[in-house]
């Protein structure tokens, strides 16, 4: 899941533009939503909510000083003009626990619609805890499944079944992970800058070179970072992406029947890539840690992978200089045409909301371009919407995200996912940290492992 509402809660990233007077009664920032609504509809009940992560009250960007107008204020000026009759009962669920509190709540059918993250809405859906929503599109006339990124509503996990035949999520929220590199360092290191769209060859070779004593300031540089403990391990699903693997044929709502190919050739590529970049990483890749510095003036590292430019836009946000936008550029992700893993956060209705229509209205409230443009504005939630023209032109980051988001595909490679979730993504962990740690861990040993137990494990699910 992207977490991003988390993000911009813990940092306090809140955008921008224009000034700090009011939009609406509350006294917030300016223009982040439309306060002249009028009622669309005289639907009346009552609609549970359960939000992970959201902000609920108004508040403060550290960085910026600018106001910020949290989710009550927004539906107090909004949806209640729009739907005067459905009164929202609205829970915060922290991300920290987000997962079991809202499992619990859809099992006890105490919650009517959602807001999560997308592998959890997909364990929820293949738990049956979750509502087709294809019957409310089909006699919604008014509701255009076009504004949204195709690649996302056509493909995505977080909104589609696995067999692909129904939809049961809107797209939220996209996750912001691209490949960004530091201009300055490369040129104090006589370095052509990265492709738009690099390969893993070519951010190697270039990574290999960064890494040493930096010939102008006489630093200790690092060619590039990743995440060596990731919650998903993202770099591993754009290798595998390039190399060609989906980590098998199949689908989630069947696993018995996965035929699993962790093991093949391009597979080994991939994981002895990711041995060959950790030793090009600081030390503190391992714990998730080691890039603080990159955005900032005192960066030390050439490129990072699955990044967001959150601090970077934060910063020009803050001070409205765009030095560091001009330093640090955002590329395509290292898989094939720059594809990625996408990080999709869904709107989700619960199998047992008791007035499905009121709770398709809060679903499409939640996800319409209003309520995007407002998270985008407040908290830099990244849009899933084809038309996303309140995004500032020079923020790169978002633009590229939404790129591959068209593009990317995906495959057993995935968090939605279990068997990829609780069994690949720490093995290879462990793979990165001893490579960094000195060892030299069998790749192919490592593979044959793991294919023997996703075998088992898919002869547990008959």
């Amino acid at each position: 899941m992207s977490k991003t509402w988390q993000m911009a809660i813990i940092i306090g990233l809140v955008l921008l533009l224009t000034a700090c007077g009011s939009s609406g009664s509350s006294g917030s920032a300016t223009e982040t939503y439309n306060t002249d609504v009028q009622q669309v509809s005289d639907l009346s009940g009552t609609v549970r909510v359960a939000l992970a992560g959201w902000q609920l009250e108004n508040g403060m960007d550290a960085v910026t000083g600018q106001e910020t107008t949290g989710f009550n204020q927004y539906v107090e000026d909004t949806f209640k003009k729009m739907y005067p009759n459905i009164t929202l009962e609205v829970t915060q669920v922290p991300w920290e626990n987000a997962q079991a509190k809202q499992r619990a709540l859809l099992m006890s059918g105490d919650v009517d619609v959602l807001y999560t993250g997308g592998a959890f809405a997909s364990q929820y859906y293949n738990e049956g805890l979750l509502r087709n929503i294809d019957d409310l599109i089909k006699q919604d006339k008014d509701f255009d499944p076009s504004i949204y990124l195709q690649g996302i509503w056509n493909n995505s996990y977080s909104t589609r079944s696995p067999d692909g035949n129904n939809q049961y999520g809107i797209p939220a929220v996209l996750g912001k992970r691209v490949t960004i590199y530091d201009k300055q360092l490369f040129d104090e290191w006589g370095i052509e800058p990265l492709s738009e769209v690099p390969t893993p060859e070519e951010i190697l070779e270039k990574a290999k070179k960064m890494t040493g004593t930096n010939p102008k300031t006489g630093e200790q540089n690092y060619g590039l970072y990743f995440a060596g403990n990731s919650l998903n391990q993202a770099t591993l699903v754009a290798l595998s992406y390039y190399f060609g693997e989906k980590g098998g044929e199949g689908t989630l709502d069947k696993p018995a029947d996965i035929q699993w190919e962790l093991n093949t050739p391009g597979m080994v590529k991939a994981v002895q890539w990711l041995g060959e970049a950790a030793k090009l990483a600081p030390p503190a890749f391992v714990n998730g840690n080691g890039a603080e510095n990159f955005g900032l003036d005192n960066n030390n590292v050439g490129m990072v992978l699955d990044n967001s430019g959150t601090t970077i836009m934060s910063e020009y946000r803050a001070n409205k200089d765009d030095a560091l936008l001009q330093r640090y550029i955002p590329v395509m992700n290292m898989g094939t045409d720059g594809t990625g893993w996408v990080a999709v956060d869904p709107i989700i209705m619960a199998k047992k909301a008791e007035n499905p229509e009121a709770a398709w209205a809060v679903m499409k409230f939640l996800a319409s371009y209003d309520t995007q443009k407002w998270a985008y504005l407040n908290f830099d939630m990244t849009p899933t919407l084809t038309n996303a023209d309140f995004v500032e032109d020079n923020n790169g980051f978002i633009k590229h995200a939404m790129k591959m988001a068209e593009i990317s595909k995906p495959t057993l490679m995935d968090e939605a996912d279990p068997f990829y979730n609780s069994e690949i993504v720490p093995a290879v962990n462990g793979y990165i940290s001893e490579v960094a740690n000195g060892g030299s861990p069998d790749v192919q040993a490592l593979l044959d492992r793991l294919q023997s137990r996703a075998e088992q494990w898919s002869a547990s699910q008959k």
